[in-house]
Protein backbone atom coordinates (compact mmCIF):
# COMPACT_ATOMS: atom_id res chain seq x y z
CA UNK A 1 0.00 0.00 0.00
CA UNK A 2 1.30 3.69 -0.82
CA UNK A 3 0.49 6.92 0.08
CA UNK A 4 2.03 9.27 -1.97
CA UNK A 5 5.53 8.30 -2.62
CA UNK A 6 6.05 6.33 0.35
CA UNK A 7 5.50 2.62 1.13
CA UNK A 8 3.35 2.59 4.12
CA UNK A 9 5.57 -0.30 5.54
CA UNK A 10 8.61 2.02 5.18
CA UNK A 11 6.88 4.96 7.50
CA UNK A 12 8.90 5.50 10.80
CA UNK A 13 6.88 8.07 11.67
CA UNK A 14 3.77 6.41 12.30
CA UNK A 15 4.27 2.69 13.35
CA UNK A 16 1.97 3.00 16.33
CA UNK A 17 -0.82 3.96 14.72
CA UNK A 18 -0.01 1.73 11.61
CA UNK A 19 -0.07 -1.24 13.94
CA UNK A 20 -2.62 -0.31 16.62
CA UNK A 21 -4.69 -0.01 13.79
CA UNK A 22 -3.69 -4.07 12.52
CA UNK A 23 -4.32 -4.78 16.32
CA UNK A 24 -7.85 -3.21 16.02
CA UNK A 25 -8.49 -4.99 13.22
CA UNK A 26 -7.29 -7.94 14.51
CA UNK A 27 -9.28 -8.16 17.46
CA UNK A 28 -12.41 -7.00 15.68
CA UNK A 29 -11.94 -9.74 13.22
CA UNK A 30 -11.68 -12.41 15.76
CA UNK A 31 -14.75 -11.11 17.79
CA UNK A 32 -16.68 -10.96 14.84
CA UNK A 33 -15.79 -14.53 13.87
CA UNK A 34 -16.24 -15.95 17.32
CA UNK A 35 -19.89 -14.12 17.26
CA UNK A 36 -20.89 -15.61 13.69
CA UNK A 37 -19.40 -19.45 15.26
CA UNK A 38 -21.75 -18.82 17.88
CA UNK A 39 -18.60 -19.27 20.46
CA UNK A 40 -19.01 -15.57 22.17
CA UNK A 41 -19.74 -16.46 25.45
CA UNK A 42 -16.89 -19.07 26.09
CA UNK A 43 -14.27 -16.80 28.25
CA UNK A 44 -11.96 -18.52 27.83
CA UNK A 45 -11.47 -17.77 24.13
CA UNK A 46 -10.75 -14.19 24.99
CA UNK A 47 -6.85 -15.42 25.64
CA UNK A 48 -6.88 -15.62 21.89
CA UNK A 49 -6.89 -11.84 22.07
CA UNK A 50 -3.62 -11.75 23.88
CA UNK A 51 -2.22 -13.80 20.40
CA UNK A 52 -3.67 -10.94 18.62
CA UNK A 53 -1.47 -8.19 20.41
CA UNK A 54 1.45 -10.03 20.72
CA UNK A 55 1.89 -10.41 17.64
CA UNK A 56 1.16 -6.47 16.82
CA UNK A 57 3.75 -5.57 19.18
CA UNK A 58 6.10 -7.97 18.27
CA UNK A 59 5.96 -6.32 14.30
CA UNK A 60 5.70 -2.94 15.51
CA UNK A 61 8.99 -3.46 17.74
CA UNK A 62 10.23 -5.34 13.97
CA UNK A 63 9.09 -2.26 11.80
CA UNK A 64 10.94 0.14 14.35
CA UNK A 65 14.19 -1.71 14.20
CA UNK A 66 13.59 -2.13 10.34
CA UNK A 67 13.29 1.48 9.60
CA UNK A 68 15.69 3.22 12.49
CA UNK A 69 18.94 1.35 11.05
CA UNK A 70 18.11 -1.96 12.90
CA UNK A 71 18.66 0.23 16.06
CA UNK A 72 16.53 0.13 18.94
CA UNK A 73 16.63 1.51 22.42
CA UNK A 74 14.93 0.32 25.29
CA UNK A 75 12.52 3.78 25.73
CA UNK A 76 11.46 3.67 21.94
CA UNK A 77 10.79 0.19 22.09
CA UNK A 78 8.34 0.38 25.14
CA UNK A 79 6.71 3.85 23.70
CA UNK A 80 6.48 2.34 20.62
CA UNK A 81 4.74 -0.90 21.74
CA UNK A 82 2.72 0.57 24.63
CA UNK A 83 0.97 3.54 21.52
CA UNK A 84 0.35 0.33 19.28
CA UNK A 85 -1.49 -1.32 22.10
CA UNK A 86 -3.19 1.16 23.66
CA UNK A 87 -4.33 2.95 20.16
CA UNK A 88 -5.17 -1.18 19.13
CA UNK A 89 -7.65 -1.73 22.20
CA UNK A 90 -9.00 1.57 22.83
CA UNK A 91 -10.39 1.30 18.81
CA UNK A 92 -10.84 -1.93 19.88
CA UNK A 93 -13.04 -1.19 22.98
CA UNK A 94 -14.97 1.72 20.67
CA UNK A 95 -16.02 -0.73 18.49
CA UNK A 96 -17.90 -3.25 21.44
CA UNK A 97 -19.21 -0.35 22.64
CA UNK A 98 -21.27 0.40 19.81
CA UNK A 99 -21.37 -2.95 19.20
CA UNK A 100 -23.08 -3.71 22.80
CA UNK A 101 -25.66 -0.66 22.20
CA UNK A 102 -26.60 -2.26 19.32
CA UNK A 103 -26.76 -5.38 20.17
CA UNK A 104 -29.18 -5.46 23.73
CA UNK A 105 -29.23 -9.39 23.70
CA UNK A 106 -25.19 -9.96 23.95
CA UNK A 107 -25.23 -7.05 26.69
CA UNK A 108 -27.94 -8.97 28.61
CA UNK A 109 -26.31 -12.29 28.76
CA UNK A 110 -22.84 -11.15 29.81
CA UNK A 111 -24.90 -9.11 32.59
CA UNK A 112 -26.42 -12.86 33.55
CA UNK A 113 -23.32 -14.63 33.62
CA UNK A 114 -21.37 -11.74 35.70
CA UNK A 115 -21.41 -11.42 39.37
CA UNK A 116 -21.24 -7.87 39.09
CA UNK A 117 -23.70 -8.46 36.44
CA UNK A 118 -26.39 -5.58 37.21
CA UNK A 119 -23.99 -3.14 37.40
CA UNK A 120 -22.82 -3.22 33.86
CA UNK A 121 -23.81 -1.83 30.70
CA UNK A 122 -21.97 -0.45 27.47
CA UNK A 123 -20.03 1.53 29.42
CA UNK A 124 -18.77 0.04 31.88
CA UNK A 125 -17.88 -3.16 29.91
CA UNK A 126 -16.26 -1.75 27.23
CA UNK A 127 -14.57 0.41 29.43
CA UNK A 128 -13.56 -2.97 31.46
CA UNK A 129 -12.31 -4.12 28.17
CA UNK A 130 -10.34 -1.62 27.38
CA UNK A 131 -8.46 -1.40 30.67
CA UNK A 132 -7.56 -5.19 30.26
CA UNK A 133 -6.55 -4.25 26.88
CA UNK A 134 -3.72 -1.79 27.90
CA UNK A 135 -2.38 -3.35 30.79
CA UNK A 136 -2.06 -6.57 28.76
CA UNK A 137 -0.05 -4.55 26.24
CA UNK A 138 1.68 -2.95 29.00
CA UNK A 139 2.96 -6.69 29.71
CA UNK A 140 3.56 -8.06 26.75
CA UNK A 141 5.71 -4.91 25.45
CA UNK A 142 7.59 -4.97 28.30
CA UNK A 143 8.79 -8.42 28.26
CA UNK A 144 9.08 -7.99 24.41
CA UNK A 145 11.11 -4.47 24.66
CA UNK A 146 13.34 -6.20 26.95
CA UNK A 147 14.42 -9.11 24.39
CA UNK A 148 14.17 -6.89 21.38
CA UNK A 149 15.84 -3.70 22.68
CA UNK A 150 19.89 -2.76 21.73
CA UNK A 151 22.22 -4.35 24.52
CA UNK A 152 25.53 -2.86 23.29
CA UNK A 153 28.30 -0.85 25.30
CA UNK A 154 27.84 2.81 24.33
CA UNK A 155 31.03 4.24 26.15
CA UNK A 156 33.42 3.00 28.97
CA UNK A 157 33.92 4.73 32.52
CA UNK A 158 37.43 5.20 33.83
CA UNK A 159 37.24 2.10 36.04
CA UNK A 160 36.74 -0.24 32.75
CA UNK A 161 33.30 -0.61 33.47
CA UNK A 162 30.96 -0.25 30.47
CA UNK A 163 27.23 1.32 30.52
CA UNK A 164 24.79 -0.49 28.59
CA UNK A 165 21.69 1.46 26.39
Amino acid sequence: MKIGNTSVWKMSTRIPEIYGAIIAAGLIIYFLLMYLVGLIHVIELRLLNLVVLIAGVYFALKQYRRTHGWHMDYFHAFTTGIGAAAIGTIAFSIFLFLWLKVDHSLMQSIAEKEPQGIYLDPYIASFMVSMEGFFSGLFVTFLLSNFMADRRPTMSSPRNSELIQ
